[in-house]
């Protein structure tokens, strides 16, 4: 149930802010779900400004394109080879050098090797939860376990960034007397498909939902045509998969949808579709009578969202690389990690503000960056090419476009491998979150910088540690919000947004 948190503060009348929105709530349809919260005294428990004067980096970001690598690549054969460490750690593959001095890459990323002068490289990222804790990466939440990783809707769980984000733009919009919801471009988008959506052997994961905030504010998630090809055959326990595999290659007619939302049905017309919104402009006028601020429950946000996308053609437009000329398209490569990631730059482009890239599982569990078997041919035949033309394709279009300067891009997971080189079929590493690398780019962002350091086998940090939540504060802090802003959970506690700090030494 969606309830608009805060305290049980009294009103003059009386009545206290909770009796409010549950009166509110009661009109049109009666339910606790269509809850009209006021503005005002919603803007009562957001944490207020602190009067410090803020850094020039506060803000930099107009938007931020998040590239999640689902599973975890090694830190070891990324940006933090350990050329010395003995071959059963180092394993077989050599470092080569990249534009950034003294920060070798792997031999599979020649690419990515030309644009790490563009990227700050965090060397030292570490927390305490060696499991795919996505949902401890990419939230404020403090605490996880495996239980709650494989459980969604948990009530423990916290909002998602994009959620986050998504909510405070809509706050500051009804602040400012404009709708909450985003003109063409929904502020929460993700690719390429549903989260944990595209693979059997385990029950969904959890991560990029909006949790206390409620589901209105999880990700506007697309849906990619086209047709696999190509593919690793993969095994797990007794489950075989053999099919095409659209990270290893895709067709050249593949394109992204938001399902039921792009295109009409055939039996609706938009002469029906412009008579419905009338009659939904006419209960929208009552409703207002009821709550002047233009708080907009659940029922009415994805109402409204989807007549944005049936009449957008800027966000179809955006949705679809084809219109792309056929070397930038090439460029990214014709992988769907490839692909989406040229997709949320149209999408950037277009006015998007959080458009989260996932690496995610196909076809089975221990799918994607995963790699507890057959670690370098799958590091060799797939991970690595697609990682290496997708990321170089994307920092050097944005740079050209002169959009880097007001993107952030961000790349990260949640957490490393194990430096150890597992006696697994083909070798594998696995779960380590003692030490592993993020890489940022873009704005606000230092050029050629590298921070932290690892022990001499990639095991441990050796200096700078910085957590996932520091990460997320670094991240708030560049799109122009306080990571100290309160929000109230499904009890009623004031949490901030996310227990961390700004990692000021990667600031322009």
């Amino acid at each position: 149930m969606l309830r608009i948190l805060g305290s049980q503060r009294q009103l003059c009348d009386g009545l206290s802010r909770r009796d409010l929105l549950r009166i509110g709530g009661l009109g049109l349809g009666g339910s606790a779900l269509n809850a009209l919260g006021l503005h005002d005294l919603l803007r009562a428990n957001e944490a207020q400004p602190s009067g410090e004067a803020r850094p020039r980096s506060f803000g930099r970001a107009k938007s931020i394109i998040l590239i999640h690598l689902y599973g975890s690549p090694s830190q070891l054969e990324w940006a933090d080879m350990k050329p010395e460490a003995p071959l059963e750690i180092r394993g077989e593959f050599q470092g080569i050098p990249s534009t950034l001095p003294g920060c070798d890459v792997c031999e599979l990323l020649p690419n990515f090797a030309k644009v790490m002068d563009r990227t700050t490289v965090i060397r030292s990222m570490t927390h305490p939860y060696p499991i795919h804790g996505v949902a401890y990466a990419l939230t404020g939440i403090p605490a996880i376990d495996v239980a709650m990783e494989i459980s969604p809707n948990d009530p423990k769980h916290w909002p998602y960034f994009g959620s986050v984000v998504d909510y405070i733009d809509a706050q500051r919009a009804r602040g400012a007397g404009r709708s909450p919801l985003a003109a063409t471009v929904p502020r929460n988008l993700a690719l390429p498909y549903r989260f944990s959506s595209r693979r059997v052997g385990e029950v969904p994961r959890a991560g990029p939902f909006g949790a206390f905030l409620g589901s209105q504010y999880n990700p506007v998630w697309t849906d990619y045509v086209g047709e696999a090809r190509g593919g690793l055959p993969m095994e797990l326990g007794e489950l075989k998969f053999t099919g095409p595999d659209p990270y290893v290659g895709l067709s050249r007619d593949s394109h992204f949808e938001i399902p039921a939302a792009t295109s009409l049905p055939h039996e609706i017309t938009l002469d029906r579709l412009d008579h419905r919104r009338t009659l939904l402009t006419q209960l929208d006028a009552a409703r207002a009578q009821l709550d002047r601020s233009g708080n907009v429950e659940q029922h009415d946000r994805y109402q409204q969202m989807a007549f944005s996308l049936l009449t957008s053609d800027r966000l179809r437009t955006a949705l679809d690389p084809r219109q792309e000329p056929e070397a930038m398209r090439a460029s990214y490569g014709y992988t769907l990690f490839g692909q989406s990631c040229l997709t949320a730059r149209r999408l950037v482009e277009a006015g998007g503000r959080v458009v989260s890239v996932f690496w995610d599982e196909y076809g089975l569990a221990g799918h994607a960056w995963d790699t507890h078997y057959d670690h370098f041919r799958r590091m060799k035949q797939v991970l690595c090419p697609g990682l290496d033309q997708a990321w170089f394709g994307l920092i050097t279009d944005l740079e050209q476009r002169g959009l880097l300067d007001e993107t952030l891009v961000v790349c990260t997971s949640e957490h490393g491998r194990t430096p150890q080189i597992s006696p697994g079929k083909g070798g594998g590493r696995d779960h380590w979150s003692r030490v592993y690398t993020t890489l940022l780019a873009g704005a606000g962002i230092k050029r050629g910088f590298v921070l932290g350091a690892s022990d001499k086998t990639g095991g441990d940090v050796k200096e700078r540690p910085v957590s996932p939540k520091d990460l997320l504060a670094t991240m708030y802090h560049l799109l122009g919000i306080d990571h100290r802003t309160i929000v109230h959970d499904g009890l009623d506690r004031p949490l901030p947004l996310v227990d961390g700090e700004v990692v000021h030494e990667v600031l322009a």
